[in-house]
């Protein structure tokens, strides 16, 4: 269990239309983050910037040092961690062993990405190349691996067809309450599963869509135990080429960085409250569920469909719409995740989607299809 915790979050909404360059969203959510901690740029130690490819969309290099000047903070380290659309949540990674190694004390994170800064073509080619070169030699691409883990999900479990949609149906359900969301409109059922085809069986409602935005988080360390403690946080990879995978079904990393991430916090999967699941696509969230121990093989979608991730249920999944519907630009979704876990677990979240009481929050991020995943733990007073 860590000594770092959750001192003040902020962050744009997330948006599919430029609302200003990456530094300026991110600025914009350092400073909201900063303001909710009470402290002054004159007093964070260490700047850690999450961001897959500023370079790519807008052009930008340096993206750390240049929120450094525009903060005004000096003397503190300042890097940029890229780790794909787990870039997000390795910044937070990274700022946690900085303050347990002593090489900080007050450590502020910024997730950030402005993915429609490019041309849409420029854009899906970059996240294509995400994939292994061999299975992007083939033409493979990450709503292909969706969906043909969904169908053999189907095949496998034999699923009800509406089983992807009821994720989609529940995230945007939870998103139309929250101001940040990309989406801010319920869909029906019937919506889902008539929406277009994108990767068979998947449709256009399985899929998240392309966003701008930033979140940033104050971590501090301290000895005290009120407030919003990260218990753990812990990454893990797993086999990068999807086809070489034992079992399609099967994600390794979110196992084994799940698995450590309970153990390191002391915690057991009966002790999480909510959970923040990277829901890419909708099969991912009901394989990941299964693989961090939550469901056995092929019965989160009962789970879903009988409501026991709902936000009244037993484990309220994505209380903030997830990346289906809050949106996912790349760099900003891992910090996101932390801070709807902070607003649940301080009790700051609108009362329409509020869990109750909770006190362990769990956030699973992860990279590409798999290739890497990063769990994080948090805990309330």
């Amino acid at each position: 269990m860590t000594d770092a915790f959750v001192t003040g979050v902020g962050m744009t909404r997330f948006e599919s239309e430029s609302a200003g360059s990456a530094l300026e969203l991110a600025e914009r959510a350092a400073w909201r983050a900063l303001s909710d901690a009470a402290v002054e740029p004159a007093d964070v130690t260490s700047v850690h910037v999450g961001n897959m490819a500023a370079e790519a969309f807008e052009g930008r290099t340096g993206l750390e040092n240049a929120l450094c000047g525009a903060l005004g903070v000096e003397g503190a380290i300042a890097d940029r961690i890229e780790n794909t659309s787990a870039s997000g949540a390795s910044a937070v990674l990274r700022a946690v062993h900085a303050l347990e190694a002593g090489a900080s004390s007050r450590a502020l994170v910024v997730g950030v990405e402005t993915m429609t800064s490019a041309e849409t073509d420029a854009a899906t080619e970059l996240i294509s190349r995400l994939v292994h070169d061999r299975e992007y030699a083939q033409g493979v691409t990450l709503p292909s691996f969706a969906g043909l883990a969904a169908e053999h999900y189907l095949r496998t479990y034999d699923v009800d067809p509406s089983a992807f949609a009821r994720v989609a149906v529940k995230n945007h359900r939870n998103a139309a309450t929250n101001p940040y969301a990309q989406f801010q409109e319920p869909i029906t059922l019937e919506e889902a599963r008539t929406s277009p085809p994108v990767a068979e069986p998947l449709r256009l409602y399985d899929c998240c869509p392309t966003s701008d935005g930033a979140a940033a988080v104050v971590l501090e360390k301290s000895e005290e135990t009120d407030g919003i403690r990260v218990a753990s946080v812990t990454g893990a990879t797993g086999t990068h080429a999807v086809a070489e995978r034992p079992n399609p079904l099967e994600i390794e990393s979110v196992e084994r960085a799940g698995r450590r991430a309970l153990t390191d916090a002391n915690v057991t999967r009966n002790d999480v409250d909510v959970a923040c699941i990277h829901d890419a696509f909708t099969i991912l969230e009901l394989l990941e569920l299964e693989e961090l121990g939550f469901y056995d093989p092929g019965d989160a979608w009962r789970a879903t469909a009988d409501g026991e991730t709902a936000l009244d249920g037993r484990l309220p999944v994505n209380p903030g719409g997830g990346l289906k519907a809050r949106g996912h630009p790349l760099g900003a979704t891992g910090v996101a995740q932390i801070i709807e876990l902070t607003w649940q677990l301080r009790g700051d979240a609108p009362e329409e989607r509020r869990v109750e009481n909770p006190r362990t929050g769990l956030a699973l991020n992860v990279a590409g299809f798999g290739n890497n995943a990063v769990c994080t733990i948090l805990q309330g007073p």
